[in-house]
């Protein structure tokens, strides 16, 4: 076995010594290109590290500096970078996290909460919608259908349905629905029982007469009345007003009626303070609108003043 004597040292491995001697060679230039051509290299290449050894106070022997320079010759100690590949590409964003992680890291949390916002809030009702607005609009129809008495009723149903369906083959989900609302409150319309009476409450009118303001040459007349259901209790009800179009939920509205209806009814009211005949129209249900038993066409006024 080849061994090395360090003068007043612990004898070293013979291989970190010829890492060593490669590592001399190297840093020194010892090994030139001239050298390597020239017929005495292998002995001028391991006079010199020799005598730096020598130098150093360590003693080496041929083998070993011979060991070392055919570890130079075959670049056995030299680090050789990692060929470019994915995985190399991978290792390398790895280690470098700590750089671009944060950003990367808001980057996939936005894109998490946008993907999720747009799932949940967009995209998933989307689907529950197609899934469900079908059925719930042939239900609501098939209710109508199964509630009125009225072909007026009937016809609006039947629109609706065509309306809806075209809607969520064009995935307006957003109309459908209110289709199928639509729908739903023509039946709770339908639903509906009550008795039209002339409002007599104390320090209220009963009735009371408008010149309209697109024909001042006429004056029209109302009876003020009100919806009151089985209970005897006042409901709430959709009414469309003739002078602004408006439509509103209301307790009491003037019933518009011709002159002579109004003036009977004056009459019975100045005679006790009390109309005997109060009720002046039925809503059964099944039916869309009241049957009136006084002459009216129907039309309707939501404000007035009780002076």
């Amino acid at each position: 076995m080849n061994q090395v004597v360090v003068k007043e040292q612990a004898p070293l491995d013979e291989l970190m010594l010829a890492m060593d001697v490669v590592d001399t060679l190297r840093h020194k230039e010892l090994i030139l290109a001239r050298e390597v051509e020239a017929d005495d290299r292998e002995q001028r290449v391991l006079e010199r590290p020799r005598e730096i050894y020598t130098g150093q106070g360590i003693e080496v022997s041929d083998d070993v500096l011979k060991q070392g320079v055919a570890a130079l010759q075959e670049e056995r100690f030299n680090y050789k970078g990692a060929v470019p590949s994915f995985s190399r590409s991978l290792a390398n964003l790895y280690v470098t996290r700590a750089r671009w992680g944060k950003w990367v890291t808001t980057g996939v949390a936005d894109a998490v909460i946008g993907a999720a916002a747009f799932q949940f809030g967009i995209r998933g009702p989307e689907l529950r919608a197609e899934a469900t607005l079908p059925g719930q609009l042939q239900s609501a129809y098939q209710t109508v259908v199964a509630d009125a008495q009225d072909p007026v009723a009937l016809a609006k149903a039947q629109q609706f349905l065509t309306d809806g369906k075209a809607q969520i083959d064009h995935r307006d989900f957003s109309q459908a629905g209110a289709t199928v609302g639509a729908l739903r409150a023509l039946d709770g319309q339908l639903r509906q029982q009550y008795q039209v009476k002339i409002v007599q409450r104390r320090g209220e009118r009963s009735g009371t007469s408008r010149i309209p303001q697109d024909n001042p040459r006429v004056r029209n007349y109302y009876l003020i009345v009100q919806a009151l259901g089985p209970d005897g209790r006042a409901l709430a009800i959709p009414i469309k007003s003739e002078e602004d179009g408006g439509t509103q939920r209301v307790t009491a509205w003037g019933l518009r009626v011709d002159e002579a209806t109004y003036n009977k009814v004056a009459a019975d009211k100045r005679d006790d303070g009390i109309i005997e005949q109060d009720v002046v129209g039925e809503k059964r249900r099944g039916m869309l609108e009241p049957e009136y038993t006084v002459a009216t066409t129907g039309a309707a006024i939501t404000s007035w003043t009780n002076d």
